[in-house]
């Protein structure tokens, strides 16, 4: 499966529809946090809940990928049949219509999307600034838990994180520049 992790979506939407199974693999990996997060932490959902509303969602997108207008908008439209899939199931267990059924956790899934995107853009980053930034960050890891399993001064650490954050602060703010090169 070697190279279809760097694909952009459009070129591996397109790699789905020619029936690639590797591209499926990667399509079903690259968006399974994401889809469970939304469940789960968007409309606090029970894991067993959110696992039913995946396998609906990742069904649906393998029937339903050719109706996908815009290939580079996978993920707004997975995140929308995430959304829609999460008001069905919520409507049914309170035997209310879905019209009724408002998105409680909507603040929660705009700091999802926040999430997905920071993670998307730390792929960007070398694999130093992605692991001390992942232990300091995601594993909650002091500064000298950190300089003992790498080996390096614990003093070093802070420069390091801050050289990678303005790497990262870098790299999130290319992907949020309209691509016509305008400047403010």
């Amino acid at each position: 499966m070697s190279g279809y992790s760097s694909l952009n979506d459009a070129d591996l939407v397109r790699r789905c529809r020619d029936d690639d199974a590797d591209a499926w693999n990667e399509l079903v990996e690259r968006y399974s946090r994401y889809v469970y997060a939304i469940a789960v932490r968007g409309f606090r959902m029970s894991d067993e809940d959110a696992e039913d509303v995946f396998q609906d969602v990742f069904t649906r997108i393998y029937t339903r990928l050719d109706s996908l207008r815009d290939d580079s908008a996978l993920r707004p439209w997975i995140a929308q049949l995430t959304r829609r899939r999460c008001l069905d199931a919520i409507a049914a267990k309170r035997d209310v219509p879905v019209e009724d059924v408002t998105e409680e956790g909507s603040s929660d899934l705009s700091d999802v999307e926040e999430a997905f995107e920071v993670r998307e853009a730390m792929s960007g980053l070398s694999d130093a600034c992605q692991d001390i930034l992942d232990r300091f960050f995601t594993r909650d890891q002091s500064y000298k838990t950190i300089a003992d399993e790498l080996d390096i001064p614990s003093g070093t650490i802070a420069s390091r994180i801050a050289r990678c954050l303005s790497r990262l602060r870098s790299e999130l703010e290319g992907r949020n520049e309209p691509s016509s090169g305008s400047r403010e």
